[in-house]
């Protein structure tokens, strides 16, 4: 974790301030070059919450006390203390995070995992395709963005957040899965950061980013509309939010398609994997073959995880996104990108 990034982090729960109790700082090496990072931490809240920082990325979800038990065993004397205390005072608060967060966090990870930085493409794009769709999306261009602070909510692979480093923006690559851990092992820009966070519970100060962008991530939330108004506040006034989300779509094989994955993506997420390689993939690899599609088996697999195995997907008409948008006093809406699966909206914060 760089220095400059604590500067940006607050407690995900309570939005108050985090000490850092550093354990161990290493070097991670940035365009040739050596620079000391934070490797292994604690952030403590001021309140009974805690959170670690692992091979440099601080994971500021409200369940890390739990998911990264094994690491706190390991720092933290009095961590079963702790532990019972967050399990007591906010028992309810932590049972219905883990309850619409643990199929979710799978489902991404074996996503991802699939991906090969050296040979596969993002969503048919290689980087430079990936950032030209980005500006194309926020409707700005590199030189409007210099310097700028970016905030891409659900990453992914990280590969976008590393091609906008290199423009000159300061951007966060925000994940809830550890593709996270990827993406930042990857990464050889100074001004790109990766954290893993959620949606629900932006670990950022209110007023911070010149640009939020999400796309394809608020639509795999339990309610979309209620993962923006959580995420919009970290929008500085005169900043943008730019989100991305699916359209309802008449075609018969869609609508048939989705009412499967109501049904396979509640299975275990191996068994889904294994299942859809076996049935989807080859059907996919054949059709868009004819087709003249240029995608590889392990990009067709990407596609098909996408869609069948989270737990929530959303689809929504612009006229909804956009009443969402002007509620949370934003305007200048408009759609900057639109095809036959969704569309994408900006919106600009008004400064009073």
């Amino acid at each position: 974790m760089d220095q400059r990034l604590i500067g940006c982090l607050v407690c995900p729960v309570h939005r108050t301030e985090l000490k850092t109790h550093i354990i161990e700082k290493k070097t991670k090496t940035h365009l040739g070059m050596e620079s000391e990072i934070i490797c292994t931490a604690i952030l403590f809240s001021e309140s009974d919450f805690f959170y670690p920082v692992i091979e440099g990325i601080p994971r500021l979800i409200v369940e890390a006390y739990d998911d990264y038990s094994d690491f706190f065993k390991r720092h933290l004397t009095d961590y079963s203390e702790r532990k019972i205390l967050l399990e007591t005072k906010y028992k309810a608060l932590i049972q219905k995070v883990k309850s619409k967060n643990g199929q979710t966090k799978k489902s991404f990870e074996q996503e991802w995992a699939q991906f090969d930085y050296e040979n596969d493409k993002t969503w048919d794009l290689d980087s430079k395709a990936l950032l030209d769709r980005f500006l194309l999306e926020t409707d700005e261009s590199r030189e409007t963005l210099f310097g700028k602070w970016i905030l891409d909510a659900g990453c992914g692979n990280g590969q976008l957040n590393t091609e906008m480093a290199k423009s000159g923006m300061q951007v966060i690559g925000m994940d809830f899965s550890l593709s996270v851990v990827r993406a930042f092992n990857l990464n050889d820009q100074p001004n790109a950061f990766f954290v893993q966070g959620d949606v629900e519970f932006p670990p950022f100060h209110f007023n911070f980013f010149d640009v939020v962008h999400s796309s394809g991530v608020l639509i795999h939330t339990q309610r979309t509309e209620l993962s923006l108004s959580c995420l919009e506040p970290c929008v500085k006034p005169g900043g943008k939010l730019s989100i991305w989300a699916y359209k309802p779509n008449q075609d018969f094989i869609h609508n048939f398609f989705n009412r499967i994955r109501c049904v396979t993506s509640r299975l275990p997420i191996n068994f889904q994997y294994n299942l859809y390689a076996v049935t989807l993939l080859p059907m996919s690899y054949i059709v868009k073959k004819i087709k003249g599609n240029p995608q590889n088996a392990r990009e067709m697999m990407v596609d098909i995880l996408d869609w069948f195995s989270p737990r929530y997907r959303w689809e929504h008409e612009e006229t909804e996104m956009q009443s969402w948008f002007c509620k949370r006093n934003f305007h200048q809406m408009k759609v900057t990108d639109l095809n036959r699966w969704g569309f994408n909206m900006i919106g600009t914060k008004k400064t009073t």
